[in-house]
């Protein structure tokens, strides 16, 4: 993908983390809760309005599907997708297992992506190619066999809710570990190599996007729960090629 574009989705990543930083492990930060339920601040904000500022500044005839405060121009050519502080219970609650996702589609396909952990300051970025963290190149890894498999989700009470729980829990009994270091920075390990599995049994576009360049980019496959197209999506699975199949498998019951 363009270097110049490449430079850009990393400087707002770190725009939106100058934002995040202080506002983290902070007892008096106020939570409210929007209309879904799901829990916002000022932070997840205040993020999204300086990236925006800077996108429309930089690239006016952009458009820009995100999270807080809606979408413009979405019909563009190159269209900006952000998710401020993706994993925002985990924000709000001191655990630094959450980040910034900002995705750019090229005529609505996903051509960059940015996964940025402001705390322990780890820059993920990928463009279906190559994924780097920090600017060195990472690799899924491929396990052997489902035995050997660390296999991450969100909330498993989500799973219940949205997807088959008797099929993941024929998984879980199947790998080597399960937890749920979850939201965009489960997708980051995978796509390290530290982990083999991430799945969400239920995203928003904002969530899903930004996230296909990095996973692909390192080697990894990225589908919808039932194993179809994650572009028009609202779940996803990521895995090593071969794992990716079977985990569908099992968990579609098949």
């Amino acid at each position: 993908m363009n270097a110049e574009y490449k430079a850009f989705i990393e400087y707002l990543g770190r725009m939106a983390g100058d934002v995040i930083r202080p506002y983290f492990f902070n007892s008096s930060l106020t939570v409210e809760l929007k209309g879904d339920a799901s829990p916002v601040t000022i932070a997840d904000r205040q993020a999204e309005q300086v990236i925006r500022a800077e996108i429309n500044k930089r690239y006016p005839s952009h458009g820009i599907i995100a999270e807080e405060f809606g979408n413009e121009n979405e019909n563009a050519e190159f269209v900006w997708v952000i998710d401020p502080i993706d994993g925002t219970i985990s924000f709000t609650t001191g655990c630094p297992l959450f980040g910034t996702l900002i995705g750019l589609l090229h005529n609505g396909k996903p051509v960059l992506g940015l996964i940025y952990q402001p705390v322990i300051d780890q820059m993920c970025i990928g463009d279906n190619t190559l994924t780097t963290v920090n600017n060195k190149p990472v690799r899924v890894r491929e396990v052997e066999n489902l035995s050997l498999a660390t296999v991450l989700t969100t909330d498993v009470t989500n799973i219940e809710k949205y997807q088959n729980l008797a099929n993941y829990e024929q998984l879980r009994r199947q790998v080597r570990i399960t937890r749920t270091w979850g939201d965009c920075y489960g997708y980051l390990l995978v796509a390290s190599g530290m982990a083999d599995v991430m799945m969400d049994p239920v995203m928003n576009p904002w969530d899903l996007l930004p996230i296909i360049p990095v996973v692909r980019g390192a080697g990894a496959v990225i589908s919808a729960w039932d194993g179809s197209d994650p572009l028009t999506a609202n779940s996803s699975v990521a895995a090593a090629p071969k794992l990716h199949a079977e985990v569908i498998r099992i968990l579609n019951g098949k």
